[in-house]
């Protein structure tokens, strides 16, 4: 059984940077893609960022150029750089794999 559980997270002034991780256990995940998601206050639930498998990676426009998703196959982590936070990234943040979904760590950013 996939487990999933995110860390990282915390309150940071807007300009700011966190790193969160998800560390993944249940198999190997070198052969499936990985993403995170947030969902905001009030807000559905939306997607950051995957990290494809083969390499590949893809953003939600509003985080391009400032996260960068990378993931540790050997260690079964995923990862997700976070610069230049803004408030409006005020979230709750999930690790996504397979049909999985970790518990999510909270990101809330102050002005």
């Amino acid at each position: 059984q996939v487990q999933l559980v995110e860390s990282g997270g915390g309150m940071v002034q807007a300009g700011g940077s966190l790193r969160l991780a998800c560390a993944a256990s249940g198999r190997s995940f070198s052969d499936t893609n990985m993403a995170w998601y947030r969902q905001a206050p009030g807000k559905a639930r939306e997607f950051v960022a995957i990290s494809g498998y083969l390499g590949t990676t893809l953003y939600l426009n509003a985080v391009k150029g400032r996260n960068t998703i990378s993931r540790d196959n050997k260690t079964n982590t995923l990862y997700l750089q976070m610069n230049n936070l803004k408030q409006k990234s005020t979230s709750i943040y999930y690790c996504h794999i397979l049909e999985s979904w970790g518990r999510g760590t909270q990101v809330a950013i102050s002005s």
